[in-house]
């Protein structure tokens, strides 16, 4: 069983940046993709960038591409998302999860573990 505990999440101004991380309870996900997901209020949990089990692959959500960037360290069981210029519309809560597969996939339903969440807040 794998453990993923998400941190970072909380109040910021708009344009402001905010960095997320991931930690897996142990290296267990160290060959499976991970990824970040985000749900707001009333809305469908959505990908938002996505890493294979190498770090070589990533990939991202049209409306992040240019501002969020994803990583991977610590034999693969942190994850990390670097969230620059945050606009009110990033307001959710982010979701990290683990792949069953080496690659990440904007599909919910290829992810085995997800975290509890951490919320984001972007005010105007």
């Amino acid at each position: 069983q794998v453990r993923l505990v998400e941190s970072g999440g909380r109040l910021v101004q708009a344009g402001n940046s905010l960095t997320l991380d991931c930690r897996a309870s142990n290296r267990a996900v160290s060959n499976n993709g991970m990824a970040w997901f985000r749900q707001a209020p009333g809305k469908e949990r959505e990908f938002v960038a996505g890493v294979s089990w190498k770090g070589g692959s990533k990939h991202y959500t049209d409306s992040v591409k240019d501002r969020f960037s994803i990583s991977r360290e610590n034999a693969g069981t942190t994850v990390t998302l670097q969230m620059n210029n945050l606009k009110p519309e990033d307001t959710a809560v982010y979701y990290c999860a683990a792949s069953r597969t080496p690659y990440s996939s904007r599909d919910r339903s290829t992810y085995t573990y997800w975290g509890q969440g951490t919320q984001v807040t972007v005010s105007s």
